[in-house]
């Protein structure tokens, strides 16, 4: 039986980013999901502006998995995006080899708290920023700046809800992490 190099990927970033729907779009397997509908006790605590239309949260993890290439497989963790929900994050991290932040340019500062979590923790991480339909679309340069990112970090422009985008995004965070390694 051949051996399975298996890497943990951490996705996270602001509620409502897109971090469910990137963990399915890519995962082999059924993703597992943690959501739960919005309720009135939460509305004071979750800001809909920007994501009005959002129905549920992501309240403990998202898990997903895919084969990158023969023996390299990438398990999906996908954080959840309110504050009150951190606490997770820390037992996510664990073994976590490198991460991806995903940003919505809608409300781009929520993008902060991930970016500083993986900073502090010395974890690799990729931003994605989730091009959703209606919003501006910004030169990754400018989320670069905006976000005041150190310039060896990868910031991609992606669809969260398409395959092959969030596979690009997926060996880019791969390479970042594991430099020899050469994703096919």
């Amino acid at each position: 039986m051949d051996s399975i190099v298996a890497l943990k990927i951490l996705v996270a970033g602001g509620f409502g980013a897109g971090k469910t729907t990137l963990v399915g779009a890519v995962s082999e397997i059924r993703p597992l999901r943690t959501e739960e509908r919005l309720s009135e006790a939460g509305r004071p605590v979750d800001s809909l502006t920007g994501v009005e239309s959002k129905a549920t949260t992501t309240v403990a993890m998202d898990f997903g998995r895919i084969d990158i290439r023969e023996g390299l497989a990438v398990y999906l963790f996908g954080t959840p995006g309110q504050d009150r929900f951190w606490f997770v994050w820390d037992e996510l991290a664990l073994g976590a080899l490198g991460a991806i932040v995903v940003a919505d340019t809608r409300r781009l500062e929520d993008c902060f708290p991930s970016v500083d979590f993986f900073e502090r923790r010395g974890i690799p991480f990729v931003v994605a920023v989730n091009c959703f339909e209606g919003a501006r679309t910004y030169p990754p340069d400018q989320v670069r700046t905006a976000l005041d990112l150190d310039p060896a970090i990868p910031v991609l422009l992606c669809d969260a809800r398409v395959r092959d985008s969030v596979k690009q995004v997926l060996v880019s965070v791969v390479e970042l992490s594991l430099p020899t390694a050469q994703p096919a």
